[in-house]
């Protein structure tokens, strides 16, 4: 999966703020994303963040 730093993430699943998408800040065997609803910070393996991708916003446009 082609993921940058700067894309925007949409989950299957929400953050307990309510929001789905999260920025990517960071790429490599993990990802680092900030919570685009309250701006919690995470880092979380790569096999898992991509079984939880919805789909990948890359400035504004789904790729």
């Amino acid at each position: 999966m082609d993921v940058l730093v700067g894309d925007v993430l949409v989950m299957k699943k929400p953050h307990p703020c309510g929001s789905r998408e999260w920025k990517v800040t960071r790429v490599g065997m993990d990802f680092k994303m900030v919570c685009a609803g309250c701006g919690h910070q995470v880092m979380i393996p790569r096999s898992k963040a991509e079984k939880n991708i919805k789909k990948i916003l890359r400035d504004g446009v789904e790729v």
